[in-house]
């Protein structure tokens, strides 16, 4: 046997290292990469018995939906999320969990452009309420036309963060220039005693008449006070 490091690479011929004279900790004894890979990181891949490398943007995971930003306040005029809308995405989800600084009011969504809040009188809205304290069940509806903002729940209940009005919005085509921006709304909430006595949930359509001018966010609030709360932003990818 030749002496031990005698042999140099230049000695070995090119399909000399097979996989019998790995190790088997060739990969568990080295050094661990303890966050998520970068981009750029590469793998090691056997494309039909031929080894290649790929990068880890192509195999790494996330499905169809991706989380592209998360919002928060307290006891703020409105909550915003602005600028994250790409031309990756057609359709957004936005999951939101808020309360009002004051009981029995409106929880609405208005339009921003180019990082503004549009209170123009462009907004169309209908919605349907269902409302049950045990004992009584009734319906009601709320509807807008050329309003300066998008309702989502009315007579919106505590001003209790125990009984927030939590929900979900699709919302579509903010950045066409040839379709207006719109949006579907669900949501639960509670009437505006505290604590509360009935439950309410509502299902509301609503979109932004103004074609020909792209949407770069959108901003939640109440018709009276302020608001709290958390809204997730998540693109629904096209391809």
């Amino acid at each position: 046997n030749a002496p031990a490091g005698s042999v140099s690479t230049s000695q070995l011929a090119g399909d000399a290292v097979t996989a019998a004279k790995l190790n088997d900790d060739i990969i568990s004894g080295q050094t661990a990469l303890a966050s998520e890979p970068a981009d750029t990181d590469e793998f090691l891949v056997s494309d039909a018995g031929t080894l290649k490398r790929i990068d880890y943007s192509l195999i790494k995971g996330g499905g169809a939906t991706e989380l592209l930003h998360t919002a928060t306040g307290s006891n703020v005029s409105s909550i915003d999320i602005n600028g994250y809308f790409t031309s990756d995405y057609d359709h957004y989800k936005l999951i939101y969990s808020v309360y009002a600084a004051t009981s029995n009011t409106d929880t609405m969504v208005r339009i921003m452009e180019g990082g503004s809040v549009i209170t123009a009188s462009n907004y169309w809205f209908a919605g349907q309420a269902w409302y049950y304290d045990g004992s009584t069940s009734q319906a009601s509806q709320a509807v807008g036309f050329n309003t300066n903002y998008i309702g989502i729940s009315s007579t919106d209940g505590t001003a209790d963060s125990r009984y927030p009005t939590t929900g979900e919005i699709i919302l579509s085509n903010p950045l066409s220039t040839s379709h207006i921006t719109s949006l579907t709304t669900n949501s639960i909430g509670y009437n505006s005693v505290s604590p509360p006595t009935a439950i309410r949930t509502w299902n509301y359509a609503g979109a932004y008449n103004n074609p020909g001018t792209a949407t770069s966010g959108i901003s939640f609030g109440y018709m009276g006070g302020n608001i709290h709360g958390t809204i997730r932003l998540y693109g629904m990818k096209n391809s």
